[in-house]
């Protein structure tokens, strides 16, 4: 079996949760299968990569469609058993490969599109593209991997015509070797954390889907001496990073002690550290496929209180290793005040630290990335 990983994201330029899966997946299938990973961005020496084209003018999911075309090209004259793409950035390359080489094309769903409408914004036109991509190549895909049994829901309820049988689940992973409890107090010094104070972390991009601004208005019922903390960068759009902004600065403004806001990426070391630290995690998203940053604070030994939607419950266990809050989009107020409630409770916890500890067994024993590499093999072999 020869195999092509096509994702837009692979080390070193990975920004979201679907290039962390790539990389960790990659990692533990090359020990059982000979692969290669084509993917986009610099020259590297781990992948085959191809610039993404950022022609003045032209919309950039139509620069995206010519550099699939390109990575086709590729694959195709590559004599490649199996292709498996990751998200409707690679997903064309991978479908173009496989109808031109004739092999199949297994793709995994990390997030959907018609779940997210509010990438009109920031895309105009190119999210009519995007859309498209996605649903075309999901009709034709041999084989489709959710991440979540929520995932394959809204797979089924977006993309009716796709057979269920053709869907399969195969959760994201976490390797508890890297994450784990690590402490450094140097960390926090340098991003003006105390820590001496309990600690409400948040960790991701700034993007509506994360709903950041409602952890913002629930920390206002934070007790007085708790640290917000906000690990938040790269907005999708200017819209949401204003909105942010703003929201930060007002918190600020009456409590100028309780509120960090790291405006960076933070590296890999400095993030585990950040999470170890933390008194609890904060997971407020509205849309989320499973959550790959839960199970990382887990590992970490912290608590998590997260929105329950999506495949959050299938890590997140309500009342053993966090709390969830049901979200209601149609009264957000009533979700950021339970969300508040939530959080107060897990803080005044005498058993947080059991919490953390039961967090992490349960990241260990039912998300392990080596199991996971070897459901997606066994995929590989049914198909082929």
């Amino acid at each position: 079996m020869r195999l092509a990983v096509v994702s837009r994201e692979f080390p070193p330029e990975v920004y979201g949760g679907a290039g962390v899966h790539v990389a960790e997946l990659v990692n533990s299938l090359k020990s059982h299968i000979s692969l290669e990973v084509i993917c986009m961005g610099a020259p590297r020496e781990t992948a085959k990569a191809f610039e993404l084209r950022s022609d003045p003018g032209v919309n950039p999911a139509l620069s995206v469609v010519q550099t699939d075309v390109e990575m086709a090209t590729y694959i195709s004259a590559s004599k490649f058993d199996l292709v498996h793409s990751h998200t409707w950035y690679a997903n064309l390359a991978g479908h173009l490969a496989a109808l031109t080489s004739n092999i199949p094309h297994i793709l995994t769903a990390h997030s959907l599109e018609p779940k997210r409408p509010w990438k009109a914004e920031q895309l105009g036109g190119g999210y009519k593209i995007s859309s498209w991509i996605e649903a075309e190549t999901y009709r034709a895909a041999d084989r489709v991997i959710a991440v979540s049994a929520g995932m394959k829901r809204d797979v089924l309820e977006c993309y009716p015509f796709v057979d269920p049988e053709k869907v399969a689940v195969i959760h994201n992973g976490i390797d508890v070797e890297t994450f784990k409890p690590t402490f450094d107090e140097a960390v926090l010094t340098k991003y003006n954390i105390d820590p001496n104070r309990p600690i409400v972390l948040f960790v991701g991009r700034i993007t509506r889907q994360k709903g950041l601004i409602h952890l913002i208005r629930a920390a206002k019922q934070l007790p007085a001496g708790v640290q917000l903390v906000l690990a938040a960068s790269s907005p999708d759009e200017k819209q949401i990073g204003d909105e942010v902004l703003a929201a930060v600065a007002e918190f600020a403004s009456s409590r100028p002690d309780g509120i960090v806001h790291i405006n960076a990426q933070v590296s890999k070391s400095e993030l585990i550290v950040l999470l170890s630290h933390a008194t609890v995690f904060a997971c407020p998203s509205i849309y989320e496929p499973l959550g790959i940053v839960n199970l990382e604070a887990m590992a970490c030994e912290t608590p998590v209180v997260a929105s329950a939607v999506g495949g959050i419950p299938e890590v997140v266990v309500d009342g053993e290793t966090g709390l969830l809050v049901d979200y209601t989009a149609n009264d957000v107020s009533d979700f950021e005040n339970r969300f508040a409630i939530a959080l107060n409770n897990v803080l005044s916890n005498a058993n947080v630290k059991e919490m953390g500890k039961a967090g992490r067994i349960r990241a260990g024993r039912e998300f392990a990335w080596e199991s996971i590499a070897l459901k997606t093999i066994d995929l590989y072999k049914e198909v082929l």
